[in-house]
């Protein structure tokens, strides 16, 4: 195994997945950050503290480039977390099919004392699905640790009509994102450069 390049502050298999895709060497350090969200805080903003916070933290102890992300669902302006049980979940699927909503992922990179971040926000459209249909996803589990209840790339695709936008944000990590934000930052992830 090659030597990591980088520490993903993050417990996602997701982001895992999408790094080992994209051939990133790195290791695992979970943050123990508080991700609560504060009173009145916009989706946006929101994503980007925490994808900070979490950095940082992890970075403390680092001297590999660090990264972290967050990424919450946004429906009417209001953040759709992660549902705490089946219930939860069939109400959040509800009230996404037959419409569209965002998906926000703030990212963040912290090297030395140097960070950069930014948020990515992709489009999605539910299809109108029929009670039987959420009823049988949500009792699946596979909503219960996702934003927003569903999963991009497993039976919640299922669910889904389009996305406008960036995928690898709806899965948890904007590739394009990362790739701009380490340019910047002149950290070699192991991709060449044009």
């Amino acid at each position: 195994m090659d030597d990591p390049l980088l520490v993903l502050a993050s417990a996602s298999p997701r982001r895992a997945r999408i790094l080992k895709e994209l051939g990133v060497p790195f290791r695992v350090v979970v943050s123990n950050e508080d991700e609560s969200l504060q009173p009145g805080e916009a989706g946006a903003a929101a994503v980007e503290r925490l994808a900070r916070a979490k950095a940082q933290a992890v970075a403390r102890e680092e001297t590999l480039p660090v990264l972290a992300a967050d990424t919450e669902v946004l429906c009417d302006d209001d953040i759709l977390g992660k549902p705490a049980n089946e219930g939860e979940a069939r109400d959040m699927l509800r009230r996404l099919r037959g419409r569209s909503h965002w998906v926000v992922t703030g990212l963040c990179l912290v090297h030395g004392q140097v960070a950069r971040s930014g948020v990515e926000r992709s489009r999605v459209t539910f299809a109108a699905t029929p009670d039987d249909e959420v009823a049988w996803y949500a009792a699946t589990g596979e909503p219960l640790d996702k934003a927003g209840g569903y999963h991009v790339d497993g039976r919640g695709a299922l669910f889904i009509d389009t996305v406008e936008g960036s995928p690898s944000n709806v899965a948890g990590l904007p590739v394009r994102l990362l790739l701009r934000v380490a340019r910047e930052m002149d950290v070699d992830l192991g991709w060449a450069r044009p």
